[in-house]
């Protein structure tokens, strides 16, 4: 279980007036970090892929200039959440959650053990990579983004990318490509600093005003709940006051949006704490930065809503949390 540090309450007034100095200087900074997102080659955030199968994404999503390690990353943590056990109910199987037929077409055996295996990673992480490739080449005729129209041909199929010129005008198809797009830059290490968030300031107020509220394990903040939270139900209620839906888990609220590193956190930013630093998937623990090494948290049963130092052994990782990032995590993994 992680430490944990109660403020006294001489500390704890100090602490509010420092939190609101950093939340008006949120939208200060914002204008002066403005700015591209710049090039480069795409490198996987730390940990946004489980170890295990870090080293496939990073290698395959560089089979073709239509994808890359993030892109390939999105499309699998959408499929299945990297569970190489995934089945749906229209028997899509394994960790890219290939259909029966699609697999008998496109399966390869990458890790020539003799057998193509939909359920083995090994297999089924560079046969995705394979197919978008397959795909990219497919409709490399039509105009417009190639790795769109890839997208566009995974999900409506190639034959209306070539028909329609691109994009396809379904709403589903569109969505989907937005979606993954949006996804990856989850995936993506940043390659220059990350703009910050408009919500940040009002996420904050929101969770400041909570605190001393008991924690429950599950909690949503309603009155079925006697108005307290656990730690993913504090942030996920605060980024709701700004019209922000993130999903119920610490986990998948990781890939909300870019990760900046530890000298680049702003107030607003949600971090992140687990036992497994190699894996995103094994995240336990969410709070809202608010500056000066410090975020407003739900600690654990028997605690109250407060303020605890984020640099421990156990600490993960941060998210910049964006409106767009959110819209794309799949409702469920």
């Amino acid at each position: 279980m992680r430490k944990a540090w109660i403020v006294a309450g001489a500390a704890l007034g100090a602490g509010l007036s420092f939190v609101m100095v950093l939340v008006v200087g949120v939208y200060l900074v914002a204008g002066n970090l403005a700015g591209g997102t710049g090039g480069g080659p795409v490198a996987l955030a730390k940990g946004s892929v489980p170890a295990a199968y870090q080293k496939l994404v990073q290698e395959w999503g560089n089979l073709c200039d239509a994808i890359n390690p993030a892109l390939l990353a999105a499309q699998l943590y959408q499929e299945s959440g990297f569970n190489p056990q995934a089945q749906s109910h229209a028997a899509a199987q394994g960790i890219a959650q290939f259909i029966p037929g699609t697999w008998a077409t496109h399966g390869i055996d990458a890790n020539g053990d003799g057998t193509r295996d939909v359920w083995d990673p090994e297999d089924a992480i560079p046969s995705a990579a394979s197919y978008d490739c397959d795909l990219a080449k497919y409709v490399k005729s039509a105009p417009g983004d190639p790795t769109e129209n890839m997208l566009a041909a995974y999900n409506a199929g190639p034959d209306a990318v070539i028909r329609y010129g691109g994009v396809p005008p379904y709403t589903e198809t569109q969505n989907y490509v937005q979606r993954i797009t949006t996804l990856a830059e989850s995936f993506a290490a940043p390659v220059t600093r990350v703009d910050p968030s408009e919500q940040a300031a009002a996420a904050i107020s929101y969770a400041q005003e909570k605190l001393g509220t008991p924690y429950l394990w599950g909690g949503n903040g309603t009155a079925d709940h006697g108005g307290r939270f656990d730690c993913s139900g504090l942030t996920k209620a605060a980024y709701e006051t700004v019209g922000v839906e993130l999903p119920r888990v610490a986990n998948d609220q990781y890939n909300a949006g870019p990760h900046p590193r530890r000298d680049e956190l702003m107030p607003g930013d949600l971090v992140f704490f687990s036992d497994d630093l190699t894996n995103s998937r094994a995240i336990r623990h969410v709070g809202i930065y608010v500056g000066g090494g410090y975020m407003i948290n739900a600690p654990r049963p028997g605690a109250v809503i407060r303020f605890d130092p984020i640099d421990t052994p156990d600490y993960f990782g941060a998210t910049r949390v964006t409106e767009d990032g959110a819209k794309a995590l799949p409702t469920s993994v």
